[in-house]
């Protein structure tokens, strides 16, 4: 079944010349917890390829950063939560990352630095204020360092902020009802005001998924664009969907704070597509095609109608996020973890349905999975529990959940799941498959209905190292060479 799917796929990508452009607010979120990562330049050619003209980077490692170079794709680079603390505490700390990030790739030829995110998502209510006194002074510092550097008249620091920032009460749950958090209000209202002197944006991320995921009752056809759900009425607006309300409702924050014509860029917005009984490709294509038809027909919002912005999540799946939220965090990518398009869509927004141009030159380890040995098994019952949970304390194995795409293995398949899980994620590495006794290495792909036995890529990381670690032992063996002339 697999080898079918892949086979259509390849016959739709084929007969797909060259990509028409993206909608012009439409940019995607390139985040790289991955355990096998693709090539970065590989990455930028998918997004060539597809017409995609904006990223939103979570750090600025130079390996990604210096694969946009020359593209004139517009860039977001980010500083993490973790570092907040040096740029606010020293403003040279923040003089120095702007030189070394920013100024470094500032040239014809360089690359298209259009925002600075300071931190991702500070003020969550899970950090329990971790960050509340060191994410403004950090802004601030960045913005000045950037306007001393001569390049802050284009280049704006920013901080993507949750949607649980703002909310309205329980009992008149309207966009009209809406402010800023109580805790942080004081501090919300300096920093939307700051940003909007500096001409910098508001970035906010929207899920309409996570009100379906949180709330049994939530209605679904409400967390999508196509106008099935019955309307709330504000103010004598209409609102069918969760989005156009969420958005209102900070339009409204900003209002009272002050702003009321402040820019607002959607910094992460998506879909999931395993992991969950909501997440899947039906959903997620349903969701994709509703908000790119509306980003492409710039009706905006009620209260904030024309174009948007907005920047969707993920790019690709990353096997290494943490699932302390839910077992979907894996599974945001419109690719799949070898970049391959998971549904078909139209980043134009005109609906039409085709594939998107996936990733070439991706190469994967040998077909072998691990597979569990049942001989072994009925003499070591008592040993499964463990390795299971060992394998799946480093592997992925999110779709093994309920309402997931693995979901109706027996159990025989789903200890091989884990095992498999596991055994990529190693390398394939024949130890990595042993599990006291219990695993075997197959070489018949174990795949079976809608369930993946995913064959691992090759990391371009390790291909980069292996690269380095080449070069570096032919230095040396030069050199040896010419202590002995």
């Amino acid at each position: 079944m697999f080898q079918a799917r892949i086979v259509v796929w390849a016959t739709c990508i084929a007969v797909i010349s060259a990509a028409a452009a993206a909608i012009e607010g439409v940019g995607v979120n390139w985040g790289t917890l991955m355990s096998h990562p693709m090539d970065p330049a590989m990455v930028v050619r998918m997004l060539k390829a597809n017409g995609i003209n904006k990223v939103k980077l979570f750090d600025a490692d130079p390996w990604t950063v210096n694969a946009l170079a020359g593209t004139r794709i517009e860039v977001m680079l980010a500083i993490p939560n973790d570092h907040l603390g040096d740029m606010s505490s020293n403003y040279e700390n923040a003089k120095d990352w702007v030189k070394q990030n920013v100024v470094k790739h500032d040239r014809k030829d360089g690359v298209n630095i259009k925002y600075v995110a300071v931190g991702n998502e500070p003020f969550l209510r899970s950090y329990k204020g971790s960050f509340a006194s060191t994410a403004f002074p950090a802004l601030k510092n960045i913005q000045r360092a950037l306007d001393e550097a001569g390049v802050g008249d284009r280049i704006k620091a920013t901080i993507p902020q949750n949607a649980d920032i703002y909310s309205s009460p329980v009992n008149d749950s309207v966009p009209s009802a809406g402010n800023f958090r109580r805790d942080i209000r004081a501090l919300m209202t300096k920093i939307v005001r700051y940003l909007d002197s500096k001409g910098s944006p508001f970035v906010v991320n929207i899920y309409p998924y996570l009100s379906l995921y949180q709330d049994p009752n939530f209605p679904v056809d409400f967390a999508f664009f196509d106008g099935k759900s019955q309307p709330v009425v504000d103010e004598g607006l209409r609102y069918t969907n969760v989005f156009d309300a969420n958005y209102d409702t900070l339009v409204w924050s900003l209002r009272k704070a002050g702003v009321p014509n402040m820019k607002i860029l959607v910094g992460e917005i998506g879909w999931p597509t395993d992991g969950d009984k909501n997440a899947n490709t039906k959903h997620a294509k349903r969701f994709y095609d509703g908000l790119l038809k509306k980003v492409a027909k710039e009706v905006g919002t009620p209260l904030r109608p024309g174009k948007m912005e907005v920047y969707l999540f993920g790019l690709i799946d990353e096997d290494m996020k943490s699932v302390e939220p839910g077992n979907f965090e894996r599974h945001w990518g419109i690719f799949s973890y070898d970049g391959r398009p998971k549904f078909p869509t139209d980043f134009t927004g005109k609906g039409k349905d085709r594939y998107l141009v996936g990733a070439t030159g991706v190469r994967y380890l040998p077909k072998r999975w691990c597979a569990l040995d049942e001989t072994a098994a009925k003499k070591k019952l008592k040993m499964i529990p463990s390795s299971v949970n060992y394998a799946c304390s480093t592997g992925d194995c999110t779709p093994l959940g309920y309402g997931s795409s693995c979901q109706g293995l027996s159990l025989s398949g789903n200890i091989s799941y884990a095992f498999n899980a596991y055994f990529q994620t190693m390398d394939q590495d024949v130890r990595a498959c042993d599990f006291e006794g219990l695993g075997k290495v197959a070489t018949t792909n174990l795949s079976q209905g809608t369930c993946l036995f995913p064959v691992q890529i090759v990391s371009a990381g390790e291909r980069a190292a292996a690269m380095v670690a080449a070069a570096a032992a032919a230095a040396v063996a030069a050199a040896a060479a010419m202590v002995f002339v």
